[in-house]
C-alpha cells in the first residue's frame, strides 16, 4: 500500500475514533444530565401541586371541593386524590382523566419511539394550620416529565451530533488527504532523487518546496550527499589520472634506458646501472607513499598513543637532520620549551616533524636557516617550523595540501617529489584533533605553525 493511502486511511480511522468516542460521550452525559433535569422539575411541581391544594384548602376555610380538584387535576395533568388519616378516600378527580392523561402520553411515547410509562402515586400531607389531617395523592405517569418538547429537543440533539460528525468526517477526509499529499509528493520526489544517485545521476537535485523542517532536512541531506558522491567520483577520477602520471615518468625513464642497453646505445655499466637502480627506487618510494596516502583517512583507527614528553621528543628528531642540513651548509635551530607532555602516536609525530624538516631542506640555499619552535598555550601545543627558503607562491598556497600537488617552481627545485607529504601529514595532524596553517611569502621563506591538543 502507498504511503499516501495509509496516511488518509490513518487520519480517517482516528478522526471517526475520536467523532466516535466524543459523540458517545458528549451525547450520554447531555441526555443525562438533561433527564435528571426533568425529573427535578417533576419533583418541583409535585410539591407545588401539594403546597397549591393545601393553599386552597386553607383558602376555602379548610374544605376542598371536587369541581376544583378536577379542574387542578386537569390543567396539571395529574390524578389527584384526598384521604383522611384513616386512609379513606374523601374526594378524587375523575379516573376518566387519569386514563386519558395516560393514553395520551403512551401515544406520544409511540410517535417518538420511546418506552411507555408506568402509573405512580405519591403521597403528600394535608394540613390544617399545623396538623396533618389527612393525604393528597398525586397519581402520574413516571415519565410523563418527557413532555413532547423534551423528546425533540434530545432527538434534535442526537441528529445534531450525527450530523456534525458526518460533515466532520468529510472535512478530515480533506485535510487528511491535503496532509498527505503535501507529506508523500515530497518524499516521493527525495525517493526518485536517490534512486537516481544509485544509478549514477549524481548531478541530480532534489527540488522540495515544503515548511515541514524534517522533509527540508531529508532533502537537503540527499542532495548532500549527491554532492559528496560527485566529489568523491571527481577526486577519484583525477586520484588515478595523477597515479596513473606519477607512475608513467619512472617506469617510461626505466624503458628507455632498458631499450638504449639491449639496442646497444648504452653499456650494461655501474653508471647505467645505478640510474637504473635509482628509477627504481623512486617508484618504490612512490609506491609507499601512495599506499600512506590510501590509509591516510583510517589513521584515526590505528594511532597508538602515548602521553610522553614533546619537549624531549622534538630535540631527538632535529638532531637526526643536523648532518643533512650541515652538509647542505644549512643550520637548524631550536627554540623548546620545557615539560611540554603530550598524548598522541609518537611515531606519528616523527613522522610530521621529518616531512616538514625534509621539506624545508629541498628548498633551501646555502647558509639557508630552519628553526624550530614549541609553546604551550592553553593546553594545547604550538609547533613552528620556520625557514628562509624558496617560499611558496600565493596562489599555489590553497593547493600545497591536495595530494600530487607540486608547484612548478617546486618541482623544478625537487623533481623526485611526490606532492603526498603535505597531504599526509594534514591527515595525520586532523587525526589527532589538531589543525595545520602555512604563512609562506615567495622568495623569502615559510612558516608552519601546527597546533595539537595536549591531551586528546
Amino acid at each position: 500500500m502507498k504511503l499516501s493511502n495509509k496516511l488518509i486511511l490513518s487520519f480517517l480511522l482516528s478522526i471517526f475514533i475520536s467523532i466516535f468516542v466524543i459523540s458517545f460521550i458528549s451525547n450520554t452525559m447531555i441526555n443525562n444530565r438533561f433527564e435528571n433535569y426533568l425529573v427535578e422539575e417533576q419533583e418541583k411541581k409535585l410539591q407545588r401541586i401539594s403546597n397549591d391544594l393545601n393553599e386552597l384548602y386553607k383558602d376555602n376555610g379548610y374544605v376542598l371541593y371536587e369541581r376544583e380538584i378536577n379542574s387542578y387535576a386537569n390543567i396539571e395533568k395529574v390524578y389527584i386524590e384526598i384521604r383522611d388519616l384513616n386512609d379513606n378516600i374523601i374526594i378524587t378527580s375523575s379516573s376518566g382523566r387519569i386514563m386519558n392523561m395516560s393514553g395520551n402520553h403512551g401515544r406520544m411515547m409511540r410517535q417518538h419511539q420511546l418506552p411507555q410509562g408506568n402509573y405512580v402515586e405519591r403521597s403528600f400531607p394535608l394540613m390544617e394550620g399545623s396538623i396533618q389531617v389527612g393525604s393528597l395523592v398525586l397519581g402520574y405517569i413516571d415519565n410523563s416529565y418527557l413532555t413532547e418538547g423534551a423528546i425533540l429537543f434530545k432527538e434534535t440533539l442526537t441528529k445534531s451530533i450525527f450530523i456534525s460528525a458526518i460533515f466532520t468526517l468529510f472535512i478530515g477526509l480533506g485535510i487528511s488527504v491535503f496532509l498527505s499529499r503535501s507529506l508523500t509528493i515530497p518524499l516521493l520526489d527525495i525517493s526518485n532523487t536517490a534512486i537516481e544517485i544509485r544509478k549514477g545521476n549524481l548531478n541530480r537535485k532534489s527540488k522540495v518546496k515544503s515548511n515541514t523542517k524534517e522533509i527540508v532536512e531529508l532533502s537537503e541531506s540527499i542532495n548532500y550527499l549527491g554532492e559528496s558522491l560527485a566529489k568523491q567520483e571527481s577526486i577519484r577520477k583525477k586520484y588515478a589520472q595523477d597515479i596513473s602520471h606519477e607512475l608513467r615518468t619512472p617506469l617510461t625513464t626505466l624503458k628507455s634506458h632498458l631499450e638504449a642497453i639491449l639496442d646497444g646505445i648504452w653499456e650494461a655499466n655501474e653508471e647505467h646501472l645505478g640510474v637504473l637502480m635509482a628509477e627504481i627506487d623512486r617508484l618504490s618510494n612512490l609506491v609507499d607513499e601512495l599506499k600512506n596516502s590510501f590509509r591516510a583517512r583510517e589513521i584515526d583507527f590505528i594511532l597508538n598513543k602515548t602521553t610522553f614528553s614533546i619537549s624531549k621528543e622534538i630535540p631527538l628528531i632535529v638532531t637526526n637532520f643536523i648532518p643533512l642540513y650541515e652538509k647542505r651548509a644549512c643550520s637548524i635551530e631550536m627554540d623548546i620549551e620545557d615539560n611540554v607532555f603530550i598524548n598522541m602516536d609518537r611515531e606519528k609525530l616523527r613522522q610530521i616533524i621529518y616531512n616538514l624538516l625534509s621539506n624545508s631542506l629541498k628548498f633551501l640555499k646555502k647558509d639557508g636557516r630552519v628553526k624550530v619552535v614549541l609553546r604551550k598555550e592553553n593546553n594545547k601545543s604550538i609547533i613552528k617550523v620556520i625557514d628562509n627558503g624558496l617560499g611558496i607562491k600565493k596562489e599555489d598556497l590553497p593547493l600545497i595540501f591536495d595530494r600530487f600537488y607540486t608547484s612548478r617552481e617546486s618541482w623544478e627545485e625537487n623533481p623526485d617529489g611526490s606532492g603526498l607529504g603535505l597531504s599526509i601529514t594534514k591527515s595525520i595532524i586532523e587525526a589527532h584533533n589538531g589543525t595545520i596553517d602555512i604563512d609562506s611569502i615567495y622568495g623569502e621563506g615559510t612558516k608552519v605553525t601546527i597546533v595539537l591538543p595536549l591531551n586528546n
